[in-house]
């Protein structure tokens, strides 16, 4: 197990470039169950979780080749051998689920264990079973399995979801592009990984109307055909190296950025004392108040401020010029980076899904703990402007969603390290 050593004070410039994104690839791939012919996703970037959807996807039948260094994935599948997704590969991610809706609806039968991650709070799954039955499945949770069949096909329905989750808005999305008729999705999530989904669906045949918006119309056809996609850029990752110029007080241009991608983030940090200029090659961003300025953030659903963004903003907010209240409105026991920030003489008070944070002059390096994804960056982000040294420890939570942390910081100026956790 490694850690990761930061020696703050040091302002960083330059250029980082942004990775395609982790969320919209894990959803990509389980796409490519779709089809007999191939799908090749490009811009994929190389994560622990993206071997994870591949050992999946390679345990039901399907051809995985990584090339180019894991940039692009051709995943092949000719025929669906196993229809059971199990449990040891399952639980390690939650985006799992995801070949769920696929399966179902090329081959009318699947089981898939109930998945895993990150201990974040209840992630339920009822909203991709009760849309998937709206289609016509038959389900059956036993023995930590849902066993779903679906004899003559799915059927187009109408559906509204009780709330805009993700996950089961790309599952829902996925099955009914096989679904017999016109399936109408209401109350759906609008995220940019959603859209992307549907462009790379439509590029295989399928008949897509209303991304980005609150109601999907899929028109289902008899098959899909193969095609190549783009990944689309990884707003996460985005918003997480924007907050790096501002901690330290540097000038950083994200290589691949788009504001629109991050636009309620981006609100919240010109509002912390940002400068973001859209570039012909991305996003700058640069420090312009002397003291970051207090901001209150709460976390919403797609266009509002992303949950996923919320542990670095704190980070961010430790060092403001006053007081900042932050609400997580999206999944409960997300502020366990908290008493970490503590650690390094952060003035954080938590109470449920509320954390006020009392800005601080200063941050002192300290041995901290990273407790899931979002947590450890932003750590690391503290750990940038603390005096003195931070170490990281629990830092394979990093390798699930960040590529190449310490090269793209270190090159920008930052001095960071990773290493074996007894050295």
């Amino acid at each position: 197990m490694d850690k990761i050593i930061v020696k703050g004070g040091t302002g960083l410039n330059g250029q980082i470039p942004i990775s395609g994104a982790k969320n919209a690839c894990l959803t990509l791939m389980p796409a490519a169950l779709l089809s007999e012919e191939p799908l090749t996703l490009t811009n994929a970037p190389s994560l622990s979780d993206i071997r994870t959807m591949t050992q999946l996807l390679e345990s039901l039948g399907c051809e995985v080749a990584s090339l180019q260094g894991g940039r692009v994935l051709a995943i092949g599948t000719e025929r669906i051998s196993n229809h059971k997704a199990d449990y040891d590969i399952v639980r390690k991610m939650r985006a799992s689920i995801l070949v769920l809706g696929p399966m179902l609806a090329r081959d009318g039968e699947a089981v898939v264990s109930l998945p895993g991650g990150c201990a974040i709070g209840a992630r339920p799954v009822d909203i991709h079973l009760t849309g998937l039955e709206a289609l016509g499945a038959e389900l059956d949770l036993r023995d930590g399995y849902v066993h779903a069949k679906a004899t003559g096909g799915l059927k187009g329905a109408v559906y509204t979801m009780p709330f805009a989750s993700v996950g089961a808005t790309e599952n829902l999305l996925m099955a009914a592009t096989l679904a017999k008729g016109t399936t109408v999705l209401k109350n759906v999530a609008r995220e940019p990984e959603i859209v992307d989904l549907a462009k790379c669906l439509r590029a295989m045949g399928a008949n897509i109307e209303g991304e980005g918006t609150e109601t999907l119309t899929i028109e289902g056809v008899d098959k899909l055909h193969g095609a190549t996609h783009q990944v689309v850029t990884d707003r996460i990752e985005l918003g997480t190296y924007m907050i790096a110029p501002m901690i330290t007080n540097g000038e950083v241009e994200l290589l691949g950025g788009r504001r629109d991608l991050v636009e309620s983030f981006s609100q919240k940090l010109e509002a912390a004392g940002a400068e973001i200029t859209q570039t012909d090659t991305g996003l700058r961003v640069k420090r312009v108040s002397e003291r970051i300025q207090p901001v209150d953030v709460v976390t919403e659903v797609h266009p509002g401020f992303p949950t996923d963004l919320q542990a670095q903003m704190m980070a961010l907010l430790t060092l403001a010029d006053g007081t900042s209240v932050l609400e997580e409105r999206i999944f409960e026991n997300r502020f366990m980076h908290a008493p970490e920030l503590q650690r390094m003489g952060a003035n954080i008070e938590v109470h449920g899904g509320t954390a006020t944070v009392h800005g601080v002059s200063k941050l002192k390096g300290a041995p901290v703990m990273a407790t899931d994804l979002r947590a450890s960056i932003s750590l690391i982000l503290a750990g940038l402007a603390a005096e003195g040294e931070t170490v990281v420890s629990r830092v394979y939570h990093l390798d699930r969603g960040y590529e190449h942390v310490v090269r793209k910081l270190s090159g920008v100026g930052a001095n960071i390290e990773r290493v074996p956790e007894n050295q």
